[in-house]
């Protein structure tokens, strides 16, 4: 800026002197080494004007630089409030965790403690039920025990009945302990009939769950019997359909052959020889010969035959399953042989 404005100022000068040169009646060399100096210094003023551009645009890159290096520092300096703030969140739930870690190892500890209190109260409740057997055990003894003695005094007072006169003290004695272990056998008796009612209770209700088991897998085994019928005429369906597409392709085939051996008018002269009309003619073409029927009558067998074995299988006693797994999979290895047969058939047609 400085030179341009040196340069300014020498041309404003030379411009001065020109005009005073003009004016005055001076010789003409000095006049034109005036405009010699007057063009350098334009010369020169234009390429300081160039780099006062050039300057000034690398000035303004290089304040846009600068702007974007100040934008690149603030989001660095949020990205770095943004990491403080998670670094302290985490630092918190980091104390938070560690908190409950010991609340939870005290829990644990407590339970613990709860479950050693449970686990010998289960062993005490265990020995409570082998001595309660055990005293089961001794009653059931004493039980036969009074049997067999019950059916001892009785022979005894029958011989008492005979001596009578003779031994009345004896028999007064008898008595009593007779009456003794009666007390006895009813208490017994009791015990024993109210323990039988709780088994029969527990086999009654036994039942009626295994009833019902029963009945649920008499339904799924319906449901199975249903679904695999359904499956099998599915796929003998599907089966004699793609026959019935393939048997149409190959027709066609055969047609469109004939058609191309047979120019249209031969098929015309064919027609007017037999008194019927092209599509007549094409439809004589198309009819099945001997040994088509029969093949489709051998594979409506075939097929009768492959569904009266899967009922057969389904009839059976178990296991039949690897039986119709095979049998299943050789009707599907059928349909893919079909399938391949019938896409073949097609792309040649197309």
């Amino acid at each position: 800026q400085q030179e341009k404005e040196d340069l300014q100022g020498k041309l404003k000068l030379r411009e001065h002197l020109s005009r005073t040169a003009g004016k005055s009646e001076a010789t003409p060399a000095p006049s034109k080494n005036i405009d010699s100096e007057m063009k350098q210094l334009q010369w020169k003023l234009k390429n300081s004007n160039n780099e006062i551009t050039k300057q000034s645009t690398t000035i303004k890159s290089l304040k846009n630089e600068v702007q974007e290096r100040e934008e690149r520092i603030r989001e660095l300096q949020a990205k770095i409030s943004r990491l403080e703030r998670d670094l302290n969140m985490k630092r918190h739930l980091i104390e938070d965790l560690r908190s409950r870690l010991k609340a939870n190892q005290e829990n644990e500890k407590t339970s613990n403690e709860t479950l050693e209190s449970l686990e010998r109260k289960v062993k005490a409740l265990a020995g409570d039920c082998s001595n309660k057997k055990t005293s089961i055990d001794s009653l059931k003894q004493r039980l036969n025990v009074a049997t067999k003695e019950k059916s001892q005094y009785e022979q005894m007072y029958h011989k008492a009945k005979d001596e009578l006169e003779k031994k009345d003290l004896k028999l007064t004695n008898l008595e009593s302990k007779m009456m003794e272990t009666e007390c006895a056998m009813t208490e017994l008796e009791t015990t024993a009939s109210q323990q039988l009612h709780g088994l029969a209770k527990q086999s009654g209700q036994a039942l009626e769950t295994v009833q019902k088991k029963l009945l649920l897998t008499n339904d799924k085994v319906e449901e199975f019997m249903t679904f695999v019928k359904a499956l099998t005429r599915e796929l003998q369906h599907s089966v004699q359909e793609l026959r019935t597409k393939i048997k149409q392709a190959k027709k066609m085939g055969e047609v469109r052959a004939c058609k191309k051996g047979l120019s249209q008018e031969s098929v015309q002269l064919a027609a007017s020889i037999l008194n019927v009309s092209t599509t007549d003619l094409e439809e004589i073409l198309e009819v099945e010969d001997d040994e088509e029927t029969a093949k489709t009558k051998m594979e409506f067998e075939k097929d009768k035959e492959w569904l009266q074995y899967i009922q057969k299988l389904l009839e059976a006693q178990f296991p039949f399953a690897s039986y119709l797994m095979d049998a299943i999979m050789e009707k599907l290895n059928e349909k893919k042989k079909l399938l391949e047969e019938y896409s073949s058939l097609m792309k040649h047609t197309v």
